[in-house]
């Protein structure tokens, strides 16, 4: 397991090691101790999430309010997604700043994203899976979005995949619009939530 940071500060990828014979292969895709000792503290597990999706389905800008936030760690169990995130941090030094990282079942890869940015991925075959970790439950009252069409942050989609999302993501502001509103979480609540994290 190999962990390098991305663009984003507190983002991750994750080279996963898959072990195969004739029987098939097996894959940790999370070790606790490995990340820990990489981002400086735990990932506190609160739920699990499981999605599948059809080729062209696009999910996300999505981020929570912190704190608590909402720390995910992403892995493509099946398929193949595009998978991105976003510095949606008021006052952070990379604010509208993204990468983005091909999650592939044949190549297995995960990415970690702290508490604070912003994640959306797009299915780039039939039958995608993404299978999710996080740090905090699904709180409706604290989780917000961005457009991924936002001309401004000017995401990485394939011009060659017809996408489709939800209602909501197609209602969502732009990065400009929501932090004019007032919905973005900021770089010094996130700073004080990572601070936090690591004296548990």
């Amino acid at each position: 397991m190999e962990i390098s940071e991305l663009a984003v500060p507190d983002s991750y990828v994750v080279d996963l090691v898959p072990h195969g014979d004739t029987r098939g292969r097996f894959t940790e895709w999370y070790r606790a101790d490995a990340m820990s000792q990489r981002v400086g503290h735990a990932l506190p597990l609160a739920q699990a999430n499981h999605s599948v999706s059809s080729r062209g389905v696009l999910r996300g800008v999505h981020f929570a309010l912190v704190p608590p936030g909402q720390a995910k760690y992403v892995y493509c169990p099946a398929g193949r997604v595009l998978d991105v995130v976003v510095d949606v941090r008021v006052g952070s030094p990379t604010f509208g700043v993204h990468d983005a990282v091909v999650l592939d079942s044949e190549q297995p890869r995960a990415v970690y994203l702290a508490e604070g940015l912003g994640h959306a991925f797009l299915a780039l075959e039939d039958r995608s899976s993404v299978t999710y970790l996080v740090s905090s439950g699904y709180d409706p009252a604290r989780e917000f979005g961005i457009s991924p069409m936002d001309p401004e942050l000017a995401l990485p989609w394939p011009s060659d995949v017809e996408l489709e999302l939800s209602a909501k993501d197609r209602a969502a502001p732009t990065l400009a619009e929501a932090r004019e509103q007032g919905l973005l979480p900021t770089m010094a609540d996130c700073s004080a939530r990572y601070a936090q994290l690591r004296q548990v």
